[in-house]
Formats: C-alpha cells, sequence, structure tokens
C-alpha cells in the first residue's frame, strides 16, 4: 500500500469515528421508516388487515394510513439524506449503519406490538379469534431485530475502542 492510500484509509477511518453518532441515527431512521412503510404497504393496503386507526369509520382509518405513511417516508428519507451526507464525508460506517437499521426498525414494530396494539388498541394485526400468535410473531421478529442491530452497533464499538478514542462527536 502507498502512502497515499494509506493516509486516505486512515482519513476515512477518522472519518467514520468522528460520524459515528450519525450513522447510527442514519440508520435508525431509515430502519423506523422502513418498517412502517412495510407494515403500511404490506398489512394495510395489500392484505387489508387493518388500519392505523380502526376505532372509526372505513374513511378515518384510510386517512390515518395516508398519515402513517406519509410518517414513514419522512423518516426514510431523512434516514437517506443522512446517509448521502455520510458517503460525502468518506465518513459511512454500514456496520454502524446497518445496526441502526434494526435497531429502529425493531423498536419501532415493538412499539406497534405493544403500544399501538395492546395498550392503545388502535389495531390489532389481524382481527381473528386467536391473535395472540401473530402479536406473538410480531413482537419476537422485532425483539430478534433489536438484538441483531444492538450486536452489531457493539461490534463498532469495540471497533471504535481498538482504533483509539476520538476526542469530539460531530452529530
Amino acid at each position: 500500500m502507498d502512502r497515499e492510500s494509506a493516509s486516505e484509509n486512515w482519513t476515512n477511518e477518522m472519518n467514520r469515528h468522528l460520524y459515528s453518532t450519525r450513522n447510527l441515527w442514519s440508520g435508525i431512521l431509515f430502519g423506523l421508516g422502513l418498517i412502517a412503510f412495510f407494515d403500511e404497504m404490506v398489512f394495510h393496503q395489500l392484505l387489508r388487515w387493518h388500519h392505523f386507526y380502526d376505532k372509526s369509520t372505513t374513511d378515518i382509518g384510510l386517512i390515518s394510513d395516508g398519515l402513517f405513511h406519509a410518517f414513514s417516508w419522512f423518516a426514510t428519507i431523512a434516514g437517506l439524506f443522512l446517509f448521502a451526507d455520510l458517503r460525502r464525508r468518506n465518513a459511512l460506517w454500514l456496520t454502524r449503519w446497518w445496526g441502526g437499521v434494526l435497531v429502529g426498525a425493531g423498536v419501532f414494530q415493538l412499539y406497534d406490538g405493544i403500544v399501538q396494539h395492546k395498550m392503545m388498541r388502535l389495531h390489532q394485526i389481524r382481527y381473528v379469534e386467536n391473535v395472540i400468535v401473530y402479536d406473538l410473531i410480531w413482537n419476537i421478529g422485532a425483539l430478534v431485530m433489536i438484538i441483531a442491530g444492538i450486536i452489531l452497533i457493539n461490534r463498532t464499538r469495540r471497533e471504535k475502542q481498538k482504533g483509539g478514542n476520538v476526542s469530539s462527536e460531530h452529530a
């Protein structure tokens, strides 16, 4: 490896560490938006199992789906703008970003499954007699995503500690 290439690699490594929080938040926002988009597209539109808000008329349910869809796109696009900025700065840390994606998706799904489905009763995954099966699959899937994301994020923390501490975090 020549001197210029080594210098460029070191600079990219430093940028990844300086922008590690931004990598994480970009992934979280993208994951949150992506899973919300998937939920809305598959369960609300294609399968028609429920609407975001099922305690009123079908028209209100469709309006609530539209607002939910807008939220998911805003989160996705915000995450992608941060992603593009990280690439421009040569600071993209894909392992950390994917960890954020999984944590964001998992936290959203767990929040949806526990708070919106059970506590607030805005809607159920599916209106069937034995909904517990759907709830278990939904929430266990969320926990698996969160755990996988935390594993990836912890892997980058160890890598960051091995590479030396960087004094300031640009978020």
